[in-house]
């Protein structure tokens, strides 16, 4: 069927050609939006003309006349053509019009019988003929959609599509571009440079993750994708810029699902002369100033829940937590009882979990479920952690939070180790993990640690997911919801 469709569309403009009518015009230059246009409506006798280009999104004709909508980023608009004016020569192309087809149009507005504003059109002009139908969907006189473009495979897959017949899903990402420049602004506000950093590295590091690799042909060399900003940006504040961030996309080579896409966008800030206590105040004023600024409200209905991002935002101890949650006490537990708290929670991975990784899943499995409002989560773990300070007073805490927002993680924030001697202990504990087996550990950097020599002030610096923020404020539950092209299986 779709492929008559095609051919049908294609014998029209093939006509059209034949009739000299250009088909992808080079540009077109138009007075006003549909929602423009309908605020200036006055009477029907106001001589005023508008230009107006978009989609056409219905078109119904009746013989002599022929009621179409056109729809633009503002909205839509209905359109009136009246054979009297064109004559039969230039209404007739209004047959080789299809829905999809983008077009200009002039003329004046005039209401309807039925009270809809509407534009008597005077001129119009093709723009882009649409050789595939939008999966635009009829509607019924129950009011239900039929046709319409709802696999969700499809949509992330034709994102074009699901944009070009979805209002809401273009105002998610609208949503998504305000939310990156509020996070911007805020930063530039406090005087924060923005900077940039490679994305392609000769050597990853900053978080525990499993890298993308390529081959650098020029220099025969294996570069990475970077898994975070943070050494990077940390080398900036050893030159002496003490305040700086980046917004960028970031790679890690893990699986699919509904809280990960293997290409991310991440906001990381650190400041110089900070420590962790400044970093959640700086980002709990950014999220309540941002959602503030957005919705006009600091309280939101999201996933079900109502979340107050009022300050200040909870506080809370990671052992206390998992005290609390799981039933167990970090401090002198061991990695069987660790794995006994799995196994009650039918945790498929208890037993080939050990060390660091099986305190991780304990809290992930036992303590995230729990956290609904904004939580700042305090003083990790030292083995999970290999770039923060050691918490004053308790050496075997570090000085790190993790905020909670809808059970999962939204940013991450250490005062940041800046002794080079300790940074080299926990490199070399973090080559031990690796040596045993675990891929995602971290590699030691040898121009880092020359870096730290040279004497990095102490820090705070935070690393926000941009991705899982949007799913939160646009109320989305699948990450590939809130990226425009995600990562899918090829075709």
């Amino acid at each position: 069927m779709t492929g008559f469709v095609e051919a049908a569309r294609r014998e029209k403009l093939k006509e059209l050609v034949e009739r000299g009518v250009a088909a992808f015009a080079y540009r077109f230059e138009r007075t006003a939006t549909a929602h423009q246009a309908l605020a200036l409506y006055r009477s029907d006798d106001d001589p005023t003309r508008h230009v107006l280009a978009g989609r056409l999104v219905a078109l119904r004709p009746h013989g002599k006349t022929t009621f179409a909508h056109l729809e633009d980023p503002s909205g839509k608009i209905q359109l009136y053509f009246k054979l009297d004016e064109f004559g039969a020569e230039t209404y007739g192309l209004l047959e080789l019009l299809d829905l999809g087809d983008h077009v200009g149009v002039e003329g004046r507005l005039m209401k309807t019988r039925t009270g809809e504003i509407t534009l008597r059109v005077a001129k119009f002009t093709l723009l882009s003929k649409a050789l595939r139908p939008l999966p635009l969907g009829k509607e019924d006189a129950s009011g239900v959609k039929h046709g319409e473009l709802t696999d969700p495979e499809i949509r992330y897959r034709q994102r074009y599509a699901d944009l070009a017949v979805h209002a809401d899903v273009r105002e998610v990402f609208r949503l998504r571009t305000r939310i990156v420049q509020g996070i911007r602004a805020f930063l530039d506000g406090k005087g924060y440079l923005e900077v940039e950093t490679p994305v392609l590295q000769p050597l990853y590091g900053g978080a525990t993750a499993t890298p993308f690799k390529t081959h650098y042909e020029a220099l025969d060399t294996t570069f990475y994708l970077r898994i975070a900003d943070e050494l990077y940006l940390k080398r900036c504040l050893v030159g002496g810029l003490e305040k700086v961030y980046e917004i960028g996309h970031d790679f890690r080579n893990e699986g699919l699902s509904r809280f990960h896409n293997p290409e991310f966008t991440m906001a990381e800030w650190y400041q110089a002369y900070a420590d962790y206590n400044d970093m959640a105040a700086l980002t709990e004023e950014l999220l309540a100033v941002l959602v503030l600024d957005l919705f006009k409200s600091s309280v939101l209905e999201r996933h079900g829940a109502t979340l107050s991002f009022e300050r200040p935002f909870a506080r809370k101890d990671y052992y206390a937590l998992v005290r609390e949650h799981a039933g167990v006490e970090l401090a002198n537990t061991s990695d069987a009882e660790l794995r006994a708290v799995l196994k009650r929670h039918n945790s498929p991975d208890a037993d080939e979990l050990r060390g660091p990784k099986l305190v991780d899943e304990v809290f992930k499995t036992c303590v995230e479920p729990k956290l609904v409002q904004p939580t700042f989560v305090l003083d990790y773990p030292l083995a999970l952690s290999p770039l923060a300070k050691p918490k004053r007073g308790d050496p075997t805490k570090v000085e790190r939070w993790e905020l909670f927002v809808q059970h999962r993680e939204l940013a991450n924030a250490f005062s940041e180790l800046n002794d080079p001697d300790e940074q080299r202990r926990r490199f070399e504990q973090q080559a031990e993990l690796r040596a045993a087996g675990d891929t995602e550990a971290q590699q030691l950097d040898e121009d880092f640690l020359r870096a730290l020599e040279y004497g990095m002030p102490p820090a705070g610096g935070v690393g926000l997911g941009v991705d899982r923020l949007t799913m939160i404020l646009a109320d989305q539950t699948n990450i590939r919801d809130v990226i425009l092209f995600p990562m899918l299986r090829p075709e």
